[in-house]
């Protein structure tokens, strides 16, 4: 049996996470001891393995849950979790497809800005003026 602390430290979660997936229900109550301390088994320390993996590849603990519910169904089809991965996926590229038009915008802002003087600066003119940041260009609504 493992400490809340020892279970912290193999999974690299802090100890306060480990409690909030409890109070949310990712992890099941912990069994205690007489003194009241907390005390996991195997079978916590994957179940928390899993949802910090799956938190490092950026799932929301809603994802989470869903694909923590469809691992203890183990004869249901894997197209469910499929279809789980993929919404995350797409929400990746989304993600990277934002950062690529900040890092144009950003390096677009650089290389427009060749003043001595900051009154005369063309980065801090962009970020005043909303209608030339070209990060925006494309979105709906504008």
């Amino acid at each position: 049996m493992l400490s809340i602390g020892i279970m912290a430290k193999r999974t690299g979660t802090k100890v306060q996470t480990i409690r909030y997936y409890e109070q949310i229900g990712l992890m099941p109550e912990p069994g205690r001891t007489e003194g009241g301390q907390r005390r996991y088994g195997g079978v916590e320390l994957d179940r928390l393995a899993f949802i910090r993996h799956a938190r490092e590849l950026g799932f929301s603990l809603e994802a989470i849950r869903e694909l923590l519910d469809l691992s203890d169904s183990p004869e249901r089809s894997c197209a469910q979790v499929d279809a789980v991965a993929q919404r995350q996926l797409k929400e990746v590229e989304a993600r990277i497809a934002r950062l690529e038009a900040l890092r144009i915008e950003l390096q677009r802002m650089l290389s427009e800005c060749n003043a001595d003087r900051v009154a005369d600066c063309r980065i801090l003119q962009v970020l005043r003026d909303h209608e030339e940041c070209l990060a925006d260009h494309g979105k709906p609504g504008n």
